[in-house]
């Protein structure tokens, strides 16, 4: 019997481990061992599984213009389904949903988050099995930073300020949906050349942190 806690990650470029660069893009990824998702592993230990499901761009629950693919609420059932069982989701989204061009409030963006939230609330039993929906940790990313590329400053126009204002939105949204919280920005800032991802260290110091607070959560 496999008595190992499974914990499914599920982001954006943040989970996926995007190395930010002073042209913006194109870029790679940082190391398994490197990205936040496996600092948190390796220091949870074998009684842990952590699966990561990061994908760069992925918003909350709004279509991309520019990209079928990144519609967080569209995919996740799937993921839930495919993942079964699971002990802990934790959701790291909202700064893409800043973007300029989706006109979206803190709240509105929090009401996302809420959507995600129900989904992950009504997972039970996945396909054909009886596994209860696992428990919920929603995690504001840190605020960005000073933005590195004319681009990115025009993608994420007013975008600095609505990510200050998220840690609030979503622990009153945790509180209200009664699930478990973390504020990345407690623990970290945006380092990274581009003022949006996250530097080796950054990502270090925040798998410190996920990893006590999932501790502290399936003990």
């Amino acid at each position: 019997m496999n008595d190992r806690k499974n914990v499914l990650c599920f982001g954006d470029s943040l989970t996926w481990g995007w190395v930010p660069v002073a042209e913006g893009a194109p870029t790679t990824r940082f190391a398994p061992d490197v990205r936040w998702t496996g600092v948190m592993a390796a220091e949870l230990g074998d009684g842990y599984h952590v699966i990561e499901e990061g994908l760069s761009a992925r918003t909350t629950n709004l279509d991309d213009p520019g990209d079928p693919r990144l519609n967080g609420a569209a995919h996740l059932p799937t993921i839930l389904a495919s993942h079964m069982p699971l002990d802990l989701v934790v959701i790291m989204l909202g700064t893409n949903d800043t973007k300029s061009y989706f006109k979206r409030t803190p709240y509105e963006i929090a009401n996302g988050m809420a959507a995600l939230a129900g989904i992950v609330g009504t997972s039970a039993y996945g396909v054909g099995t009886p596994y209860p929906a696992p428990q919920l940790m929603i995690v504001a990313p840190p605020p960005l930073g000073k933005l590195g590329h004319p681009h990115f400053e025009g993608m994420f126009e007013g975008g600095p300020e609505k990510t200050r204002e998220l840690a609030g939105r979503y622990e009153a949204l945790a509180d209200f949906v009664k699930c478990h919280f973390l504020d990345a920005g407690k623990h970290i800032s945006t380092d990274g050349v581009d003022g949006i991802h996250f530097t080796a260290q950054n990502n270090r110091d925040l798998g410190l942190a996920m990893s006590a607070k999932v501790r502290d959560i399936l003990g």
